[in-house]
């Protein structure tokens, strides 16, 4: 279990986040169509998990429209934006921002994603949802380099998490 803030007050997670050289667990999430997607549908590519609470917010939208730069461009890249939002909201919150080189996966079937991967806060006010985190993945789906945000309110080290894809 680890620990993270939320304005300053403790909130527990679920467990930790998947270790720097692991295989990084497998996942079924789904997508803006209601299809189920898993970690295997992106074989082949680097992947950069943005893990975030929920678009609906301003620190949420913001690293999604940072990490949405990162993509451009880059066939050999998907950066997965994981949310507990319903795929309709994610889908107004593109269309909105422009985040085009993204693609937004909800946990609205389960929460075994989080699970999984130690974000799912497991008390306080946002018990249910994730906590904030980067996870970047190379081709195989190896673990390059994980953060959990430690403060829920602050933005991920975004240069760490582009130096990790290479």
């Amino acid at each position: 279990m680890a620990q993270v803030t939320l304005k300053g007050n403790p909130i527990n997670t679920s467990g930790d986040l998947p270790s720097v050289g692991s295989d990084a667990p497998e996942f079924v999430l789904v997508d803006g169509d209601l299809n189920e997607v898993s970690l295997a549908d992106f074989r082949g590519k680097k992947k950069l998990l943005n893990i975030v609470p929920s678009l609906d917010t301003p620190v949420c939208a913001i690293s999604t429209k940072r990490f949405n730069e990162q993509a451009k461009g880059r066939d050999d890249l998907a950066v997965l934006i994981v949310s507990s939002d319903l795929p309709f909201a994610q889908g107004r919150f593109c269309e909105a921002e422009s985040t085009r080189d993204v693609k937004t996966l909800s946990m609205m079937r389960n929460r075994n994603f989080a699970k999984d991967y130690g974000v799912l806060i497991v008390d306080g006010p946002l018990s249910g949802i994730t906590a904030r985190a980067v996870v970047v993945l190379d081709d195989n789906g190896k673990v390059l380099y994980t953060e959990l945000v430690p403060e829920i309110t602050q933005e991920p080290d975004y240069d760490k998490a582009v130096q990790a894809l290479g």
